[in-house]
């Protein structure tokens, strides 16, 4: 990996586990921050969830209580598709669920930096190792 993957996908992972943390799922200023004004998401309930409602909805959800369950993420990998474009793939474990995740991270400019651009959550069944 070159200098600038290497530091594109550490960007994206950086922005990926800010997302999974409390204190920046409730805030919506940080949500501004690291989504990409043309985000959408198929979350693991298969639900779809543009920009507009993950910036209106994302405190009140699951995983964004500091005293609450929080997401765990692990074996987190990405790789540099094109100049400003990541993609990473994850797994997640809350509340004893798994979950498989993807998302791709843009970034157009140095002043917005890494945004989320897209997530997608498919869920794993408790008898799939």
């Amino acid at each position: 990996m070159t200098g600038e993957e290497t530091e594109a996908v550490r960007a994206a992972i950086e922005g990926e586990l800010r997302l999974l943390d409390p204190a920046v799922r409730s805030s919506r200023a940080e949500t501004l921050r690291l989504l990409d004004p043309e985000f959408t998401e198929v979350g693991a309930s298969g639900r779809r969830y543009t920009y507009e409602v993950t910036v209106e909805e994302l405190a009140d959800h699951p995983g964004s209580a500091a005293d609450g369950p929080v997401y765990e993420p692990s074996e987190i990998t990405g790789v540099l598709l094109a100049p400003g474009l990541v993609h990473l793939t994850y797994e997640t474990r809350f509340e004893g669920r798994r979950a498989r995740r993807s998302s791709l991270w843009r970034k157009r400019d140095e002043e917005s930096g890494w945004r989320l651009y897209y997530h997608q959550g498919t869920p794993v069944p408790p008898d799939v190792p």
